[in-house]
């Protein structure tokens, strides 16, 4: 019944990095990507770290550091500022202009470039760990996340529940994850089924097309002040015609969790989707 069963060696068997090379003796790391820099941690190298981006909120101790920008929306400038001397990038950093001058600089640049399910962390936590020249500690980061991983079940738990992932509901438009996404892959990964699975990636949806959908739990980030405009208070969002008539309306089903915690597939992706799990089914 239980995922992921597979011992510490045959998961680090699966999760050899592409092209990550060791940098032992680099001391003035920036880490661009909130999971890249809790796997710095998680590997106990956060004295190394000089600076970080934006999306890294996680642990509370990343946000002493110098903050060089929103990963998207990077500026050669302010990374090289800082005078690293390795840039640990999750992929999907930009814009490609950026990275380009950065890549071009003269410091080692890699890029780590793993999926968002098990075997894609445990590569994503061995692939620092080895740009690092430390890739003795992955064994432990890998062993802690395979601990969470195991207690959750072994696909969709039966009557499955359908959680549809709202992205934003910005001016009442529902923008919400079909399949190909990281929302999709954390539901599946918490026993649960998208109630979007005929549609792929984020897409803005009709009030018939929530209806149709028929969720039964909706999940959404919790958001600060400043992005109160994506986002509305539970009451509100089920007093709108699209999800007036739906399952979780009925009952209430709303489940608030941190982004780069539910989505940023890091160290603490076995807890995130453990936590999710029994957010929907209840505890075992």
């Amino acid at each position: 019944m239980w995922r992921y069963p597979f011992v510490l060696g045959a998961m680090a068997a699966l999760a050899q990095p592409a092209g990550a090379d060791p940098h032992p003796d680099a001391s003035q790391v920036v880490s661009i990507g909130g999971a890249i820099t809790e796997i710095v941690y998680a590997l106990g190298q956060q004295d190394r770290l000089i600076a970080r981006d934006t999306t890294s909120s996680y642990p509370d101790a990343a946000a002493e550091l110098p903050d060089i920008g929103y990963m998207r929306a990077l500026s050669p400038e302010g990374v090289l500022s800082v005078g690293p001397d390795l840039i640990l990038s999750e992929a999907g950093a930009g814009p490609p202009e950026a990275i380009e001058v950065l890549e071009e600089a003269g410091i080692p640049f890699e890029t780590i470039d793993t999926s968002p399910d098990a075997e894609g962390v445990a590569a994503k936590i061995r692939a620092v760990a080895d740009a690092l020249g430390v890739a003795e500690r992955a064994d432990a980061a890998i062993a802690a996340l395979q601990a969470d991983l195991s207690q959750l079940p072994d696909g969709p738990v039966q009557p499955a529940k359908r959680v549809m992932f709202i992205l934003s509901l910005q001016g009442g438009r529902v923008m919400a994850s079909g399949t190909g996404t990281e929302a999709d892959a954390i539901i599946r990964m918490a026993g649960a089924e998208n109630a979007l699975a005929g549609i792929e990636g984020y897409k803005p949806l009709t009030d018939e097309a929530v209806s149709a959908a028929s969720p039964d739990v909706i999940l959404m980030m919790q958001r600060g002040a400043a992005t109160r405009d994506h986002d509305m208070a539970d009451d509100e969002l089920f007093a709108l015609p699209a999800f007036s008539t739906t399952p979780a309306a009925r009952t209430g089903a709303v489940i608030r969790m941190d982004g780069l915690y539910l989505l940023g597939f890091g160290p603490r992706t076995g807890k995130a989707a453990l936590e999710l799990h029994r957010a929907i089914y209840g505890p075992s």
